[in-house]
């Protein structure tokens, strides 16, 4: 699925990129080589962050 269409941002490539990034959906945009432009699928893309990082951490803990 497309978190951005203006970038054509996946939801599997933002996932990717929360675990690789400090900071909110403009930076892992940025890491991804991108900057949101229209703007309207950031919310969306900083709750598919959030979701990730919540994810990674209780796998961390689970261990």
């Amino acid at each position: 699925m497309y978190v951005c269409i203006c970038n054509a941002i996946r939801e599997s490539d933002l996932r990717r990129a929360a675990r690789h990034c400090v900071g909110g959906a403009e930076a892992c945009y940025a890491a991804l080589g991108k900057r949101p432009d229209c703007g309207t699928c950031l919310e969306d893309a900083q709750e598919i962050i959030e979701e990730e990082r919540e994810l990674g951490f209780r796998a961390v803990h689970a261990a």
